[in-house]
């Protein structure tokens, strides 16, 4: 009985709450309607204007309010405003949006400060996110070193983010969460404007790709729950937004030419606008440097295009297409002695690495009714993946023999080709003087990975991917075939309380033919499966609210599961592991004073794949289970909003927080010496915690971070001591500093420049078995750099 008091009085109190309502009238610069434009406060609440670009808004609660909406691909925040409940109704009446976005952008944002981490509004892009752990990180307001794609700035107010540091380029970002492997993004479901990047997210789930991060507005990150709507990976979603838009006007430039430490040279530049109902906007960006280490240049270029078109006030499409080429020479693992003496050498000056990627997609938006709105994604990815190098033991340097030859190189050679149509609609209806909202969508793929591999590649230094002799020792063609269906609905039990069940239906289809070491290969799968969910939401102010949510996910037999190493071996009966992310937390903001987000979470990860050895060979399992459990926590503080009156500028605060314990629950080794069961995940730091302090004044910001981050063994028997192959072993906790500013001049100038790993620290996040190691992989010492942009 004592247990009901408390949900008994959240029902009354929401039941007694007083609800008021907002309305008022969107138009353009011209003062013409903005009809079916999408709009969304800070509390998550969301709504579309009518044909007159009217909109109202009801149940709402009284505090301070932003209201926000989407234009070019950029949020714009409208208007700041008070709702009392003395006033039961409030008109906002016209509001303006000015042609030049970005320039409303900034006014708007100076009266309630600058915000680098946001939060998902309930709805959004016909996906429901209320009652889901959300973060929404904004780069146009970051001070980050963008140029490099530096990880761990770009995500430093993400708490509970851990990031492989092992390549400099920044182009393969390595990330993770809650104990989950950050092996190139593999947990996560990995999106560029809503719409799958990744190799093949069923097949073989490794990111190479990864946009330019100044070409991009924001990064969506969503937890687990992102199951139902995105995909049913364990990590949840990681969603690359790109800008779409320089300004509203009909022609605008943006330039940043960036220099720095060993030959680094950076040069992005874009332009955008719209004619009419028609719009465009490409973006192209070079960037190489000849690397901290030894062995260690890049080359990469990243292109976007993308073309829009309002074809009716209720129709738009566009269509957009990605380019990456990249060229990168590997310097390869260290040994721990060797790492000791000097974190920058090599002993491989012939490894090379080559990524191509070609996305295209087009998007449909149709605003069917005031109800009813339709989103229909068509998206096309061809990917290729070479490499070529010496791939022995670290202590087996790559040297020369008495003749002055070198010895035979290893080649890879991979080919991704796939395509997928993606179908969402929302349904929003009302119930007494609530409003719900029903998400539904489907979704077919289809993706082919096609793997080459030769022992005998050519002697040369170069990458040269032609082979001395014509035998292949593996030629395997991986298809994976997706059906899936979702749905989730948004009750809004009253004002302040909303529940979200969800389910999501799979069908999968894999198939693995070829051969391996002259052994032909034909393994296939079928199944079908059913996860579901439940998130739950209550505001307990206009700006502050508690969630949960547990949803179940699911990880698939892959292609690097059966397309097993020559030595190894693979059990038949292979399981697909699944498990659940559960959330408990409270977030908000506290008027211009805090912004913060902290919670409670578990994960259960059954059916781990892995490998152990039997009888001398690897054997390639499901290992056991873990589960993951800890507390992530995010807060900034800004002292100076209790001061408005003095103008000494802005001054936040920031803590990134997480502890993470993920263990093994079960051992499946049927050799009992070798048990696992209740040591740590490899891989998995016990802490991730990330501070920093933000010192604004007029046009100049500057940003100082200092990371923490706790140890993690390389291997899941907890092995302490580093083996002779530095590929297993303890990797140590460490700490790193960062300083950024940027300048604006003029109102279209901009100076950024700034320092990573400001104390020049020697440090590792990796031991690699195979690429780009093997070895344990160190992470860049002190490196700088300073950038000129124009915006026009």
């Amino acid at each position: 009985m004592k247990k009901t008091i408390p949900l008994l009085f959240i029902i009354f109190f929401s039941l007694t709450t007083q609800a008021i309502t907002i309305r008022g009238v969107l138009v353009n610069h011209k003062q013409q309607p903005l009809p079916n434009q999408h709009i969304f406060l800070n509390n998550g609440v969301s709504s579309s204007t009518n044909q007159d670009g009217s909109f109202k808004i009801e149940q709402l609660l009284k505090g301070e309010y932003e209201l926000k909406t989407e234009m070019g691909g950029q949020i714009v925040v409208l208007y700041v405003f008070h709702l009392d409940e003395n006033k039961p109704e409030v008109n906002l009446g016209t509001i303006t949006v000015h042609n030049n976005v970005q320039l409303k952008e900034a006014e708007v944002r100076d009266v309630s400060g600058v915000k680098t981490i946001e939060r998902m509004p309930d709805v959004k892009d016909n996906v429901i996110y209320a009652g889901k752990k959300t973060e929404v990180v904004r780069l146009t307001t970051s001070t980050a070193n963008l140029a490099q794609n530096n990880s761990r700035q770009i995500f430093a107010k993400v708490p509970g983010i851990h990031v492989w540091e092992s390549d400099g380029s920044g182009v393969q970002m390595g990330i993770a969460s809650r104990g989950l492997s950050p092996n190139r993004m593999w947990e996560f479901n990995t999106r560029q404007n809503g719409y799958d990047i990744a190799a093949d997210p069923f097949g073989y789930p490794e990111a190479y790709y990864t946009p330019s991060v100044e070409s991009l507005d924001r990064i969506e990150v969503i937890r687990g729950a992102a199951s139902l709507q995105y995909g049913p990976q364990f990590g949840g979603v990681v969603n690359y937004i790109k800008k779409r838009s320089v300004s509203g006007k009909k022609i605008g430039v943006e330039s940043m030419q960036t220099a720095g430490s060993n030959g680094l040279f950076s040069t992005f530049n874009a332009i955008g606008g719209n004619v009419g109902k028609f719009t465009y906007y490409a973006n192209v960006n070079y960037r190489r440097s000849d690397g901290w280490r030894i062995n260690n240049g890049y080359n990469t270029w990243n292109g976007f295009v993308n073309l829009g078109y309002q074809l009716t006030s209720k129709i738009h499409i566009s269509a957009e297409y990605t380019r990456m080429d990249q060229l990168v020479q590997q310097p390869g693992g260290l040994t721990d002695s060797m790492f000791a003496i000097s974190a920058q050498q090599s002993v491989r000056n012939r490894n090379w690495f080559k990524l191509i990627w070609n996305i295209a997609a087009i998007n449909l938006d149709y605003q069917i009714t005031s109800n009813h709105k339709l989103n229909i994604k068509a998206f096309g990815l061809s990917g290729k993946r070479n490499s070529i190098g010496f791939m022995s033991d670290i202590n087996l340097p790559d040297l020369a023999n008495a003749s002055g030859d070198f010895g035979l190189r290893v080649i890879d050679k991979d080919a991704y080709d796939n395509y997928g149509v993606e179908v969402r609609h929302l349904y929003s209806y009302q119930i007494g003087k609530q409003k719900h909202a029903l998400a539904l969508g489907g979704r077919y793929y289809k993706g082919n990975t096609n793997r080459i591999q030769s022992r005998f590649g050519n002697r040369g230094a170069s990458y040269d991917l032609a082979t001395e002799q014509e035998a292949l020792n593996r030629d395997i063609k991986f298809d994976a075939q997706n059906l899936a269906f979702f749905a989730e609905n948004l009750f809004n039990i009253t004002n302040r309380l909303s529940l979200t069940p969800g389910v999501r239906f799979e069908v999968l289809d894999n198939q693995a033919e070829g051969t391996l070491d002259a052994k032909s290969v034909d393994q296939t799968s079928s199944r079908s499966f059913a996860l579901v969910g439940l998130g739950i939401q209550y505001k307990v102010s206009a700006s502050t609210n508690l969630y949960a949510n547990v949803s179940q996910c699911y990880r698939p037999v892959l292609f690097s599961d059966l397309s097993v190493a020559t030595t190894d071996s693979i059990n038949p009966d292979l399981k697909d592991g699944n498990g659940y992310n559960i959330d408990l937390g409270y977030r908000g903001a506290l008027g211009k004073v805090l912004n913060f987000d902290v919670s409670a979470y578990y994960l259960y990860y059954g059916n781990r794949i892995g490998t152990y050895t039997v009888n001398g060979k690897n054997y390639r399992t499901n290992i056991g289970s873990s589960e993951s459990k800890g507390v992530e926590a995010f807060a900034e503080f800004v002292p100076t909003a209790f001061l408005p009156t003095l103008k000494i500028g802005t001054i936040q605060l920031f803590a990134s927080v997480a502890f993470i314990q993920a263990k093994y629950l079960t051992w499946n080794d049927p050799d009992a010496t070798k048990n696992q069961k209740g040591k740590f995940v490899e891989n998995a730091p016990q802490y991730i915690h990330r501070f920093g302090l933000t010192y604004r004044y007029k046009f100049f910001t500057t940003t100082f971070q200092y990371s923490m981050v706790g140890e993690a063994y390389a291997d899941a028997l907890n092995t302490e001591k580093a083996n002779a192959r530095a590929t297993v072993g303890i990797i140590p906790a460490y700490q790193v500093a960062d300083w950024s500013m940027s300048l604006q001049l003029l109102k279209k100038y901009q100076i950024n420049a700034g320092i990573n790993n400001v104390f020049n620290k020697h440090y590792f996040t990796r031991r690699a078995g195979g690429y780009p190691g093997p070895g344990l992989l160190p992470a860049e010492g002190r490196i700088w750099y300073i950038g000129i942009g124009v915006k026009i």
